[in-house]
């Protein structure tokens, strides 16, 4: 590693070399970004609408480009997704589809013909999973049903002083916690799934109050697809519930009962964060009860012992999540993985299925990525990997808390990435289009974080798992902890370990208030964080996480907002907030500190104000997803017949452009008004500092919409906080302002040890 470098990251090398060479090639032949500005609302517009025909349907059959260059490159390929077999280069992809047909039967017909094999079906997020020669799949992508072509790229993981430093000390959530007892909000009935590298689920940090465990049920959805090259499988359909092609489905992925069910200890540690108790630890180990320490957990295996997995396993553990969301009372969804994509959230298969977790009621909670400096140690923006550049997800970075509990000297860990988001589509004239979603969306402790770490499930002979035996030195030997089966922790970084303490969050705020949709959850994370100094909107999103806000405002709204939602009985500008809502500022660990007040909305706009939370705006509507120009809506369609629960089993999902559409209520306040032109140097537009414009939105500054936002047939929304395209990167070059901007292209998450503190510090 360059000895600039300010922290102690590893990457698989293996992988290094190729993707470099890939990023060069992508940045010369398809060139990045960067003229900044901020628009305004044209002189005499409504509420900053302008007139400009609204794009109602999506591009046909866009092929990613990393996809395009895998195909045709010379080399030998690198890249999991693609194989030379008898001289013929084979590919693997992800084809998203918009067809009526669920199942997708003429799309599956078309593989056939052109002497595909379809490897996995994933219905509930239209798409498949296809083998096929490489000059077959410009033919594939012409088939009217398809949307986008994929390449199956490989997924990585992204890699009590959490109950002090994230603001679960206090009366409104655990007025008291010790190793031994605890009061207050826990996530108790509150389920969170967990995608990842398995959770070993007789660690005593998963015990529940009777003498059981909390990891409800652990499914592997590793099935080997990558493995079998030649011939082939033949994917099947999502199965009736009750049926026994179900009941074979569920024996099949079962890991219930593995001797090792996270033989990596990625998946294990991250659970422990979001959910792991101190209760039955030993006196030699540290308190290190996670954020929600009696929430169920559903471990769903996506990811090996080597911490890799496909988009392909990871779509079916989405699925799985979706499937079984109202069975099991699964509320929250996280995932501290990523993959590199090019592709634009409308279109990444990974988005489009949290998008569908989102519509079914699941708040989503993903890490950004560790790529927030180079390998030259300077600040890279646009690194924010997928699923975490959907704009429907909450996307979490990492804060490096100092060792102490005080968060006055808190700052943003360097690995962790920024915004803004960087995949995008390729339009008819060859113009790309990239998103520019503001991200991250909020921070969270991920340095030096202390927690579960599994071992094979045997008391007499304990077996390290793989990151804890590769990397004693740095994750275990520091804690000098015997290795007792049940009790064994480590040390793990990264905005891995900062998702889970969202995750976590999340379910504490459900059940405080069951009611409260995805996006709702979304905003009052954001609304309520703590904007650390000196970081902007692109590098720490609304601020650092505090759970003692999100709890307080979560029981101020009323409880039955989703169910009216999904019963369409709101309309815009009615209340929902059962009583007053709270002072907006909070104390924690002794500091006092006031409120965000920042919600990202339409993917680059800021919006505030009280009647977010007093008032029902459309966008609480989790089936709703405003970004850029485009509103669209996905709606679940769910199994039904004899003896099948109604509305409980997604079968699939519509997407339908929406040109007529409520989005904002009158009252709400617009920040990004106040941001002015994009500068990194001046510091200004996305580069604000986030707690500049929280002080304005708190003195009152801002544009409040007198009439709301209304999407009218025929005319789009008009930029918030927008990266404008017009000059060219190549690899290396940095901006005269120091801005290294990534082009769409994110390294598949790596492990990262940890920050290093500087000269004085723990």
């Amino acid at each position: 590693m360059n000895p600039l470098t300010p922290f102690i990251i590893l990457i698989e090398r293996r992988r290094a070399a190729g993707l470099r060479t890939f990023i060069l090639a992508t940045l010369l032949l398809f060139g990045t970004a960067l003229a900044i500005t901020s628009a305004q609302a044209a002189p005499g517009s409504r509420e900053g609408l302008r007139p400009m025909r609204m794009p109602i349907e999506l591009p046909r059959g866009l092929l990613a480009r990393d996809l395009e260059v895998g195909m045709t490159s010379l080399r030998q390929p690198k890249e999991r997704w693609a194989r030379d077999i008898g001289g013929v280069r084979h590919v693997q992809v992800i084809v998203v589809s918009d067809g009526e047909d669920p199942q997708m039967n003429d799309l599956r017909a078309h593989v056939d013909r052109l002497g595909g094999s379809v490897l996995a079906v994933h219905s509930a997020v239209h798409a498949l999973t296809v083998q096929i020669k490489a000059g077959k799949v410009k033919a594939l992508a012409r088939h009217p049903d398809v949307v986008s072509v994929s390449p199956n790229r490989s997924t990585q993981r992204t890699a009590s002083t959490l109950e002090a430093i994230s603001g679960v000390l206090t009366a409104n959530v655990r007025p008291t916690s010790t190793k031994t007892t605890y009061t207050g909000v826990d996530g108790t009935g509150v389920g969170i799934a967990i995608l990842d590298s398995g959770v070993m689920a007789e660690h005593w940090a998963f015990a529940d109050a009777n003498a059981g465990y909390r990891v409800k049920r652990s499914v592997n959805m590793l099935n080997g697809n990558l493995a079998n090259w030649i011939t082939g499988t033949t994917g099947i359909a999502s199965p009736t519930p009750g049926s026994a092609e179900l009941a074979a489905y569920e024996a099949a992925i079962s890991n219930d009962n593995a001797v090792t069910q996270d033989a990596n200890g990625h998946g294990t540690h991250v659970a422990s964060v979001a959910a792991g108790r101190a209760t039955f630890y030993g006196a030699l180990t540290p308190d290190t009860t996670g954020i929600a320490p009696n929430a169920n957990l559903y471990d769903v295996k996506v990811l090996n012992s080597l911490g890799v997995g496909t988009v392909s396993d990871a779509l079916e553990g989405i699925q799985w999540a979706i499937y079984h969301a109202k069975e099991y009372n699964i509320r929250v969804l996280n995932l501290s993985l990523a993959t590199a994509s090019t592709d634009s959230w409308l279109t990444d298969p990974l988005c489009v299925a949290v998008r569908n977790a989102s519509a079914a009621g699941i708040t989503v909670v993903v890490a950004a990525g560790n790529f927030g400096i180079d390998l030259l140690g300077r600040e890279v923006y646009g690194r924010i990997g997928s699923p975490g550049n959907d704009p429907s997800v909450i996307t979490v970075g990492a804060v490096n808390f100092k060792g102490t509990n005080v968060r006055t000297d808190d700052t943003v860990n360097f690995f962790s990435s920024r915004g803004p988001t960087r995949g995008g589509a390729v339009a008819s004239n060859g113009v790309r289009m990239p998103d520019n979603l503001l991200k991250p969306d909020l921070v969270a402790p991920g340095n030096r974080i202390v927690a579960a770490a599994a071992t094979a499930a045997s008391s007499a002979t304990p077996t390290w798992n793989y990151l804890a035996n590769l990397f004693a030195s740095q994750l275990v030997t520091p804690l000098a902890l015997p290795k007792i089966y049940g009790e064994t922790q480590m040390i793990m970084s990264g905005t891995s370990i900062a998702a889970p303490a969202v995750a976590g969050a999340a379910a504490l705020m459900l059940q405080a208030n069951p009611g409260l949709t995805p996006p709702l959850v979304k905003a009052i994370l954001q609304y309520t964080a703590q904007p650390l100094a000196n970081a902007s909107l692109l590098q720490q999103g609304a601020g650092q996480l505090n759970i003692d806000g999100a709890v307080a405002l979560a029981k101020a709204l009323k409880t039955d907002i989703a169910a009216k939602v999904a019963a369409g009985s709101y309309s815009s500008g009615q209340a929902i907030n059962a009583k007053s809502l709270p002072t907006a500022m909070s104390t924690v660990a002794g500091s006092t500190f006031n409120w965000s007040r920042i919600v990202y909305a339409g993917g680059n706009r800021v919006v505030s104000g009280t009647a977010l939370f007093t008032k029902y705006q459309p966008i609480w509507d989790p089936k709703i997803t405003w970004a850029g120009n485009v509103v669209r809506r996905r709606t679940p369609t769910y199994w039904s017949g004899t003896g099948i629960a109604a509305n409980t089993f997604p079968k699939s999902f519509t997407d339908t452009v929406l040109v007529n559409q409520s989005l904002l209520s009158a009252g709400v306040v617009r920040g990004d008004t106040l941001a002015a032109t994009s500068s990194l140097l001046g510091r200004t537009g996305v580069f604000m500092p986030t707690a500049t414009m929280s002080s304005w939105l708190i003195a009152g500054s801002g544009l409040t919409l007198g009439s709301g936002l209304v999407l009218s047939e025929g005319v789009v929304l008009a930029e918030g906080l927008v990266l404008s395209e017009g000059l060219v990167l190549s690899e290396g070059l940095v901006l005269s302002e120091g801005l290294v901007l990534s082009e769409g292209l994110v390294l598949s998450e790596g492990l990262v040890l940890s920050e290093r503190f500087t000269l004085g510090e723990p």
